[in-house]
């Protein structure tokens, strides 16, 4: 059973919680309300989009609401830096550039803007990309919660590599660069006091040396996603979706940290829906999935990579199907909405 839930089309309706999700509400406003507004045809939703007329320039952005600033392995600062590195990766690209614009609430100590400031200079350089531009705004008590922090980047495409969510294709390897659901629970343990976060710390890092791992496989690399909000389960319903296959994962698979898996025990959470913020999926020709899992794993970011699945042939289009561990066989849905608020 499919459940239709319409993005607001009446002036009585309201903007959701679950309309920032990235799950299906996410999809229906940008489908319904945000891109016919915008005009043109974006065609799929990538990480990050070709600047026109600089087929090898790509841009992207975002913007970051995390709650707490602070957080078992991260802030607001470096998570803004990795988010937006990470997106241009995405799309074969290493960062060139970023904008950095923050929105602070009058009260907030200067002392945590400073720790901000300081974790996000790191990042960066950490990173390699410098911070060329930026803005700052102050409001109102009240009219935002503490800080927020938007990153623009631009990144210089690897020319052997042009991944999209459109290209995966029927015999794919589906590899996964590490475990999954370390943020999500982490920042959500802290934020509630859950008592998790002794155990796990997020895993936020910039994954664009990883991606450049990968350039010498060059065509077989045809779809490269960070399963950020709504997790696994969105990233792959996304490229399912708009790649018209069937992609299909064994849940034995797909590496879960018990810590995470205790947490989402607790709070009822499927760990394929929990974000991630520093792993990627790569959809990559079977001929070179071995070498390219190789190559993945000597790299510090991608030593737990792992084969989780394949795109099946000659299934019906655009789903995604779990092999669970008693051999049964599930549909994997993309989420609905806001289960994680503010995790990134």
């Amino acid at each position: 059973m499919t459940i239709e839930c319409p993005a607001p089309r009446h002036e009585d309706e309201v903007v959701l919680l679950g309309h920032g999700a990235g799950g299906r509400l996410t999809a229906e406003l940008l489908d319904r309300l945000i891109l016919p507004s915008v005009g043109g045809d974006p065609g799929p939703l990538e990480d990050a989009a070709l600047l026109p007329g600089y087929r090898e320039l790509v841009i992207s952005t975002d913007s970051f609401v995390v709650s707490p600033l602070f957080f078992p392995g991260g802030d607001i600062g470096s998570l803004a830096v990795h988010g937006t590195v990470n997106d241009l990766a995405m799309r074969g690209a290493w960062p060139i550039a970023l904008s950095v614009s923050l929105i602070v609430e009058e009260g907030l100590p200067l002392a945590e803007l400073r720790s901000v400031m300081e974790s996000l200079g790191k990042a960066a350089q950490e990173a390699g990309v410098p911070v060329v531009t930026g803005d700052t705004k102050v409001v109102g008590r009240g009219a935002a919660d503490r800080l927020f922090v938007n990153t623009t980047g631009v990144g210089q495409r690897h020319g052997s590599l042009h991944p999209s969510a459109a290209l995966a294709r029927p015999g794919d390897a589906v590899l996964l660069s590490g475990p999954i659901g370390l943020h999500g629970t982490t920042v959500l343990s802290t934020r509630e006091g859950l008592g998790f976060e002794g155990d796990i710390a997020s895993d936020s890092r910039p994954l664009h040396r990883l991606v450049r791992a990968l350039a010498p496989y060059g065509a077989d690399v045809h779809v490269l996603r960070d399963p950020t909000r709504g997790g696994l389960a969105a990233a792959l319903n996304e490229i399912a979706r708009d790649s018209a296959v069937t992609v299909e994962i064994d849940e034995s698979a797909v590496p879960v940290p018990e810590a995470v898996a205790a947490a989402c025990d607790l709070l009822g959470l499927d760990p394929l829906i929990v974000a991630n913020e520093g792993c990627l999926v790569a959809f990559i020709s079977a001929d070179a999935a071995t070498d390219a899992l190789g190559a993945m794993r000597s790299l510090p970011e991608g030593a737990q990579a792992v084969r989780i699945g394949e795109v099946a042939a000659g299934e019906a289009q655009g789903r995604v199907v779990l092999r669970t561990l008693v051999g049964a066989r599930r549909i994997v849905e993309m989420p609905l909405g806001e289960q994680l608020p503010r995790i990134c």
